[in-house]
């Protein structure tokens, strides 16, 4: 199956674009009420890019922590919620063997996340990090790079807003990082800009 081909330049150019409309155009939708998100699930989707043309899709779920009693720290005037990110992602990269041929791989992870927002927990707009684990049913290799290992470590940096009725939708931006932190060389590790979309149900 043939795939049109993108360079990296103008991938993550097209991505940066579509996530930043997509992030202004969310501003008139705020909702006044604020969401208990901390108690919120979802169901997201979710595009993106790695350094190189290789490009991912991803579906997945989030729920929250099930802490006991208060299911929020204070810390620095806002509000640290806890949720897990548990995700399938279909990667598309350059075959190592045959050149201008793309070959699929599927990953799937499970990466526990703490988000912090401003105000108390009221803003609509928060930063999350989480470092996780994910497994790969073949081992990533293109012309660029290889993998040593199916297993690797799934973390990423993100940031985004809530808003609609109840805060129900939400758009991010996330820089992920996959590696398997030296257990088995080589570890070159590979980056993914994403865009994500989710709805709380």
């Amino acid at each position: 199956m043939a795939y049109m081909q993108f360079t990296p330049r103008n991938s993550i150019t097209r991505l940066t674009v579509i996530g930043t409309l997509a992030l202004g155009a969310t501003g008139h939708a705020l909702a006044q009420g604020q969401a208990d998100d901390a108690a919120a699930t979802r169901a997201y989707v979710q595009i993106g890019h790695a350094t190189g043309v290789t490009r991912s899709t991803t579906v997945g779920v989030t729920w929250p922590w099930p802490w006991p009693g208060s299911r929020h720290w204070e810390i620095g005037g806002g509000s640290v919620t806890g949720h897990w990110d548990a995700y399938v992602s279909h990667w598309r990269a350059p075959s190592a063997s045959t050149a201008g041929a793309f070959e699929g791989l599927t990953q799937v992870g499970l990466v526990p996340v703490l988000r912090w927002r401003a105000d108390q927990g009221r803003a609509p707009w928060f930063v999350e990090g989480g470092i996780g684990v994910s497994l790969l049913d073949v081992r990533y290799q293109t012309p660029r790079k290889q993998f040593g290992t199916r297993f690797n470590f799934a973390d990423h940096l993100g940031v985004g807003i809530n808003f609609g009725a109840g805060r129900r939708h939400e758009v991010a931006l996330n820089l992920q990082h996959i590696s398997n932190a030296d257990i088995r060389k080589p570890n070159p590790g590979e980056n993914f800009v994403q865009l994500r979309y989710g709805l709380a149900f």
